[in-house]
């Protein structure tokens, strides 16, 4: 396979990611807090549709869970419920495999064999589950919802989605573009992820309890050295569950292109610009070169203002030349940095390169 290291024409695509933009009812003209920008970077060069062959393929061979309907709420993921014990859980599928702080200030338990079977829980205090996501189709439900399923579909069961959450005297506008929907069922907000470029299927599901989505009275979580982390790693382990339900090869944690990328998102918040080009005139070729990292095949995205890693990931799936680099056959590699800025914004930088 040929791969022409030399070619620099870079693919630039400028979408917008809305996520929660909030207004202040009665007292305040509504204001948009923040663009939401997501930009991407696809290297031009020759590459395979095949699997490098030399890295490490999701098994074929896992056996998926066995789905059942949910007993006393009207969604479940993994058979596991708001409210399920800790204890429960990891009877089932043993103990997690890592976890990440989230914006709601407990974290996320990552489940998964080899990125397949790939969910996450979190739990309160009192070890039972508040939160829940995935992007695999382990979702069931008791109105015949399930990943098979489209947004229109969806609508058509559960009817028109919330246009807001209020919090409080603060009302926060849901405004997702048609790339989710949101919903007040069962004492939790339910969120589905649509796929843009496969018939707006579900493609992931978060499901948060009510008081702990109440509770949470700030568009961004505060920023913190853990937090950061949290979303770094979450946001790499969700683009290799994304990769393995497409039998594509999972992705080695770089360090060196978790510096680079921190580097760029802390300038990036810093100066308060948003470009693959920084303010010196450096490319993400020339930062990841003078980083000392090799490689023969590389990309970049970029995302700003997402509230979390899971908002992230999923409008960056939603946008083609940032989903060509995520589902790109040919990388091996992938280390992300993230900085927040002095409104706790969070820049992503998504570093991907194959040696």
């Amino acid at each position: 396979m040929l791969f022409i290291k030399t070619a620099k024409k870079w693919l630039f695509r400028l979408v917008l990611v809305a996520v929660l933009i909030y207004t202040f009812p009665y007292w305040k003209t509504p204001a948009l807090n923040g663009l939401h920008f997501a930009k991407d970077t696809v290297v031009d060069l020759f590459t395979s549709n095949q699997p490098n062959e030399n890295h490490p393929l999701t098994s074929n061979n896992t056996e998926k869970v066995t789905i059942t309907t949910p007993e006393s709420q009207t969604f479940s993921i993994a058979n596991i419920e708001l409210g399920h014990t800790k204890q429960a859980i990891e009877k089932q599928y043993g103990a997690s495999q890592a976890e990440y702080q989230n914006e709601y200030g407990f974290s996320w338990s990552v489940y998964h064999q080899n990125y397949q079977n790939f969910f996450l829980v979190g739990y309160d205090a009192d070890n039972q589950v508040q939160g829940l996501y995935t992007n695999q189709d382990l979702l069931s439900s008791t109105n015949g919802i399930t990943f098979n399923e489209t947004k229109a579909t969806v609508r058509e069961i559960l009817g028109e989605p919330l246009e807001a959450i209020r919090k409080g005297l603060t009302n926060y506008l849901i405004t997702s573009d048609g790339e989710y929907d949101v919903y007040h069922i069962d004492n939790s907000y339910i969120t589905f992820f649509y796929d843009l470029h496969e018939g707006e299927k579900i493609t992931a599901v978060q499901i948060i309890a009510e008081e702990t989505e109440l509770a949470k009275d700030n568009l961004y979580a505060s920023s913190s050295s853990a937090l950061q982390e949290g979303f770094e790693r979450l946001l790499f382990d969700l683009t290799n569950a994304t990769r393995a339900k497409r039998g594509l090869s999972i992705l080695s944690w770089s360090e060196q292109a978790q510096v680079t990328g921190r580097k760029h998102s802390e300038d990036m918040s810093v100066n308060n610009y948003f470009d693959h080009t920084n303010l010196e005139g450096q490319s993400p070729f020339d930062r990841m070169s003078a980083d000392n990292i090799t490689y023969t095949l590389a990309g970049e995205n970029l995302a700003y203002g997402q509230p979390s890693s899971i908002f992230a990931h999923q409008g960056l799936l939603n946008s083609e030349g940032h989903r060509k680099n995520i589902l790109q056959p040919d990388f091996a590699n992938l280390g992300i940095g993230v900085s927040f800025n002095n409104e706790d914004q969070p820049y992503f930088t998504e570093l991907f390169y194959h040696e």
